[in-house]
């Protein structure tokens, strides 16, 4: 027999040679973009004026403010531990927890008319992230140089020049990121208290907490800078919900400024083509977050405005116009406004709502604030002992009441109690309770026997100042008549 297996048909294949396959290249493709290390040209010019005096302004107020003092405490405190919030002579308690939450709701809709107006303007002038990469730039302009040496500095190999200029670097960074974690800190535990407790390491908490926002501003402003704004602020995502066609933007005039291109002073550039853009990118190097502005508006940018000092820089050199780059609207770009034609877009529905809404719920608040009793009543029924019949026939409830005083000066207030026929306060009818404090005390009432049926029925404990007439309050409660 052969040794070749045989088909069906009884012949014999021919053999079958395999071809090698051609070999594949491997590539890797990287999931995601590296990132490029943006290094800015610093610049002078009206906006970059602006930015610097939000700094000082938000920074004086920041680090200055836990440290002013109203009637002897700090002036503007949210004392989580004692559940007790002071903000410039208010006293807030939980209770009033709807103060602070209107406050949210007036800064977001403030957020939300500026960006209708002019864009992120917040982002660019006034968000501690802008606020705090603008420090830190400045102090590593300070210590590695401008530009082009903090380039050179990136690219070359360690030396004890480099080492030196990125130990002070770092330094500063902490020192300044340590500073603001301990004031941020000093917002929530009184900060005197809390320098005591840190200059001596106790309190582990508060230290952890200083710590944690220390390491935040330090990585967010030292490293994450642009990334921040890109990637993880939601805001860049959501703004052009709130943009129209007549939103102040940072913009550049490509009728004017295309074919962009090098020339020579003094030439007839026109002539051969060419806009006012001499593409010298300058307005790319002074961007923060390293975008071209040419390229449109794109959800990076932050309206700092830096590319429009940088761009009236070139064109004051060059003798051409200024304003190639900007604060304009879609519809004054595309229609060839002027700046008073713009302006008077600016209030429109859009506006005219967001401001409406905005001045409503601030005077609200204000007003409320104004009025408001600044007394606190809490009575709860002393559970040992619900009801009963004391000498003289009386019968007798027992309450536990909270007073809490929310003043900055001591109150003598005065108990009496209505609601049944010949009810009276049988303890003590006056009391004091010292400034921005509470105090818990035992109320007896009394009514006589048969004044009413068994049971539940409604009463009220009156609680009033003899000085001042506008501190009174009216707590509702039950007296109980035994069977």
């Amino acid at each position: 027999m052969s040794d070749h297996p045989t088909s069906a048909r009884g012949k014999v294949p021919r053999k079958v040679i395999p071809i090698a396959p051609a070999p594949i290249e491997a590539h890797e493709q990287p999931l995601f973009e590296a990132r490029k290390k943006i290094q800015p040209r610093s610049i002078s010019g009206v906006f970059a004026r602006w930015r610097w005096a939000m700094v000082w302004i938000t920074q004086l107020f920041f680090y200055g403010i836990p440290w002013l003092q109203i009637n002897a405490r700090q002036a503007l405190l949210f004392d989580l531990e004692q559940r007790r919030f002071y903000i410039f002579g208010w006293l807030l308690y939980p209770q009033d927890f709807i103060y602070l939450t209107t406050l949210l709701i007036v800064s977001a809709l403030a957020l939300f008319l500026f960006t209708a107006v002019a864009g992120r303007l917040w982002c660019g002038f006034s968000c501690p992230q802008s606020v705090y990469t603008e420090i830190f730039m400045w102090i590593e302009r300070r210590t590695e140089g401008d530009r082009s040496a903090r380039l050179r500095l990136d690219h070359s190999g360690w030396t004890r020049e480099k080492l030196l200029k990125r130990l002070a670097k770092h330094l500063l960074w902490l020192l300044i990121a340590l500073w603001t974690g301990f004031t941020f800190v000093g917002y929530f535990v009184p900060i005197r208290t809390l320098a005591v407790e840190v200059m001596a390491l106790q309190g582990a908490w508060q230290i952890f907490w200083v710590l944690f926002y220390a390491l935040a501003t330090y990585g967010n402003a030292g490293f994450l800078r642009e990334q921040v704004c890109t990637h993880m602020c939601p805001y860049a995502r959501f703004q052009s919900a709130m943009f129209d066609k007549d939103t102040l933007l940072v913009t550049y005039d490509a009728a004017r400024g295309e074919s962009r291109g090098p020339r020579a002073k003094g030439i007839d550039y026109q002539a051969q083509g060419l806009g006012d853009c001499i593409d010298c990118k300058l307005c790319v190097q002074v961007c923060p977050v390293g975008i071209d502005i040419r390229d449109g508006l794109q959800y990076q940018c932050i309206g700092c405005g830096l590319c429009i000092d940088a761009c009236n820089t070139v064109m004051d050199k060059m003798h051409y116009p200024r304003g190639l780059i900007r604060m304009s609207t879609e519809n004054g770009m595309a229609k060839g406004w002027g700046s008073a034609q713009i302006l008077r877009r600016v209030l429109r529905p859009r506006v005219l709502i967001y401001g409406a809404v905005l001045l409503g719920l601030t005077v609200a608040m204000v007003v409320s604030l104004y009025v408001r009793v600044p007394l606190k009543v809490d009575v709860v029924r002393d559970r040992g002992t619900l009801s009963r019949i004391v000498a003289g026939g009386q019968i007798e409830n027992i309450y536990r009441v909270q007073l809490g005083n929310a003043t900055e000066a001591p109150q003598r207030l005065q108990l009496a109690a209505s609601g049944l026929e010949g009810l009276r306060v049988a303890s003590d009818t006056e009391v004091t309770v010292e400034a921005a404090a509470d105090r818990w005390i035992v109320v007896r009432l009394q009514a006589p026997y048969g004044v009413a049926g068994p049971g539940s029925h409604p009463v009220q404990l009156e609680v009033h100042s003899p000085v001042d007439g506008a501190i009174a309050v009216q707590a509702k409660t039950t007296f109980l008549v035994p069977r």
